[in-house]
């Protein structure tokens, strides 16, 4: 599996039409420079060593999909020779195996697709969070007011002035009280991580109150 063809699924971006832009930014002095973001990922020394994590993971689950496949094969193959010769109770029952053993094998298939996504996040995080603190201070020690990722048919926002973040009016339209869910996640019930939350990318500036 190629990780840098799924980058965009673990980055949660706000789309930049500059067509758009406002009469009072316009008449603010801008500088906007671009990266892409595959290719930085690509030329990190991190990205190696995702990529032989993702792929041991990934083997193995292959390798617990074709055990599972490989006693169901042999199961299979047992009932059709002796099918003829069995009493229909025992027939029934081993049908009823055959067919808990196709439907375990579909429902693992699905979890390991899943669990190789949630993988791949939980080891993409660090380098993208690498990446995002990077172009923060390189915007700010060369003066670019927004810098937008180069790649794909549309640019991405990557960094911009606090004031240019709309979120909180957004949620205000929407009749939701910004940093509400978040106070209400500090208590002590909720203190404790969930195996889901820490394989989840937590928020970095580009990706506060992002889908």
């Amino acid at each position: 599996m190629n990780i840098m063809n799924k980058i965009r699924l673990a980055l949660a971006v706000a789309v930049l039409t500059l067509s758009t832009a406002t009469s009072a930014l316009a008449q603010a002095p801008l500088k906007i420079g671009y990266t892409s973001v595959e290719y930085v990922l690509s030329q990190m020394p991190e990205s190696k060593q995702i990529e032989s994590d993702l792929k041991a993971y990934s083997t193995q689950l292959e390798a617990q999909l074709k055990s599972k496949y490989a006693d169901y094969q042999t199961k299979a193959e047992a009932y059709q020779k002796s099918a003829s010769t069995m009493q229909e109770v025992v027939r029934a029952d081993k049908e009823k195996e055959l067919t808990g053993l196709q439907s375990s094998i579909q429902e693992f298939q699905r979890s390991a697709d899943q669990s190789l996504q949630q993988k791949q996040q939980t080891l993409l995080k660090p380098a993208l969070d690498k990446l995002q603190k990077t172009i923060d201070q390189v915007a700010e020690e060369n003066g670019y007011t927004y810098v937008l990722n180069s790649d794909g048919a549309s640019p991405v926002l990557l960094h911009g002035p606090k004031e240019g973040d709309i979120s909180d009016l957004v949620l205000k339209k929407m009749g939701v009280t910004p940093g509400a869910a978040a106070a209400a996640k500090v208590t002590p019930a909720a203190s404790t991580a969930t195996p889901a939350a820490t394989t989840t990318p937590s928020k970095t500036k580009v990706k506060t109150k992002k889908n």
